[in-house]
């Protein structure tokens, strides 16, 4: 497709749905509706300079948000490990953009076409704070407001009676309307969505920059096995021309976008974006599914190829475990978990530490495995330099993911509490030491199965004491991470092996 066939097109009249979909929709480019959401009741009623703050504090304030808190902020990257979510009242967020507005000192002037939204002095002075020291810091993304998937996790749902669906869009099926809102200068990193979106501007304004698939060569997209696969691994702020050599030609591919309140911009699945939002800024978007896949237009062709080849590591993934685990449940158990005691593990929980312990043992030459389920028989004696991990990808090849692959998963959590109560340092040494690629992706799965089982203060609850046991939380987290990047790294292999006769090192 010629270039200048995928340029965005903006729209001073709101679009007819007949029009939309058979006009707009299908060509897979950007388009702006300026004035799109005036008549909504949030336009009046949310901008934070005629007392917008104080309404959505009266309106939605007991209700708890999940926030994201950045130590790179402005700038929000999207891999996890970069940020971290927590849960906030939201009569607390807004305190926090009342206080940073009174406190804020500098007017920023209204940006224009090329402007920046975001001062590098201001990148710099940000990027020295430490999380949690200042609601600079803090970003509501992607807050629920409507889910048609995951009702359970809609957090604001009092807001849909101040806003409307779109009339262009009142044909479409709807996967979830979500709340974005910020209280210092912002600037999220550079990805692409899974699905169509349109990004609506209730107050303040948004800067967004836009590149069409076909440019991914150039903003180096993270891999497909990783946790962040939809995002650039250009950092934005830190760009090294000698790691990327590519991005330096990424401007000629890419269109800015300036949104003011009541503007709304629809963006394709498949187009990278990175939005910059001045101060106060709040917004609200629609996701709903395209039906690009049968269009296969040829500036979609690389994103196309990352959605296949992610399909298909996904099935190499579940290959490479045997079986998809047979215990997942869609009704959570609001029952106890039980107690941490040895003899309240089922006889099944109870030989699988057993063998666990023994394998931690063996794995540091301990001498005596008779004591195993012994509290007295502590593995904090040991040399953990003597502990060797294998690089293992195949169920049938480790004994410990074995193991957690054949408890129950609430069964694994009963264990793994009693190993919290008697057994910190083997517990401790076990995932440390002893979980291979394959044990990292059988356990986060069966964390995930437990999720769905239990209710959620159980779940912070295991989480906590569990997590507890290690001096370095977030070095456990890498582990597991680590672990299911390399797992999946393995199935890319073979699936680039497989199907396309490639040998990947």
């Amino acid at each position: 497709m010629a270039e200048e066939s995928i340029q965005i097109t903006r729209f001073n009249a709101i679009p007819s749905p007949q029009q939309f979909t058979s006009q707009i929709e299908p060509k897979n480019v950007p388009a702006v509706f300026h004035g799109c959401i005036n008549h909504w009741k949030a336009f009046s009623k949310w901008n934070p300079s005629t007392g917008g703050l104080d309404y959505l504090e009266e309106l939605a304030g007991s209700s708890t948000v999940e926030v994201m808190l950045s130590k790179s902020a402005p700038v929000f990257y999207g891999d996890i490990r970069n940020h971290e979510r927590v849960q906030l009242p939201f009569a607390t967020f807004i305190g926090y953009c009342k206080d940073f507005s009174l406190q804020s000192k500098v007017e920023h002037a209204p940006c224009s076409g090329e402007k920046k939204l975001l001062p590098e002095s201001l990148e710099a002075e940000q990027d020295s704070l430490l999380v949690g020291d200042d609601p600079c810091q803090i970003y509501l993304a992607q807050v629920p407001i409507m889910n048609t998937e995951k009702e359970e996790r809609v957090q604001l749902g009092v807001l849909i009676e101040d806003i409307q669906t779109p009339l262009f869009l009142e044909t479409k099926t709807l996967a979830s309307i979500n709340l974005w809102m910020n209280s210092a200068q912002t600037r999220s990193s550079t990805h692409y969505d899974p699905h169509h979106n349109l990004l609506c501007v209730v107050s303040g304004s948004k800067q967004v920059d836009l590149w069409p698939p076909s440019s991914s060569p150039f903003l180096y997209p993270m891999h497909l096995y990783g946790e962040a696969s939809n995002h650039s691994a250009v950092p934005i702020d830190k760009l090294d021309l000698s790691v990327h050599p590519r991005a330096e030609h990424s401007k000629k591919y890419s269109q800015r976008v300036i949104l003011h309140a009541g503007d709304a911009l629809f963006i394709p699945e498949g187009w990278f974006h990175q939005v910059d939002s001045e101060s106060l800024t709040v917004a609200v978007n629609f996701w709903w599914q395209s039906e690009m896949m049968s269009g296969m237009l040829e500036h979609m062709d690389s994103y196309y190829s990352r959605r296949i080849l992610k399909r298909l590591t996904d099935k190499e993934m579940n290959q490479m475990l045997c079986k998809t685990s047979p215990y997942v449940s869609n009704k959570p158990s609001h029952e106890p978990s039980g107690g941490n005691m040895l003899h309240d593990l089922e006889p099944c929980a109870l030989k699988s530490l057993h063998e666990l312990v023994s394998l931690v043992h063996d794995h540091v030459n301990a001498a005596d495995l008779s004591n195993a389920v012994d509290p007295s028989s502590d593995i904090e004696k040991t040399d953990p330099k003597k502990i060797v991990t294998s690089e293992l990808y195949h169920l049938e090849d480790d004994p410990v993911a074995t193991i957690f692959w054949a408890l129950e998963p609430l069964n694994l959590q009963k264990m793994f509490l009693a190993m919290v109560h008697h057994f910190p340092r083997t517990l401790e040494a076990l995932v440390l030491h002893l979980v291979s690629p394959v044990g990292a992706e059988v356990l986060t799965r069966k964390f995930e199965e437990m999720d769905q089982l239990i209710n959620e203060e159980d779940r912070n609850e295991f989480y906590r004491e569990f997590y507890g046991v290690f001096d370095d939380q977030y070095a456990v987290m890498d582990i597991l991470l680590n672990g299911k990047e390399s797992f999946s790294r393995q199935a890319f292999k073979n699936v680039m092996d497989k199907f396309l006769g490639v040998k990947v090192q």
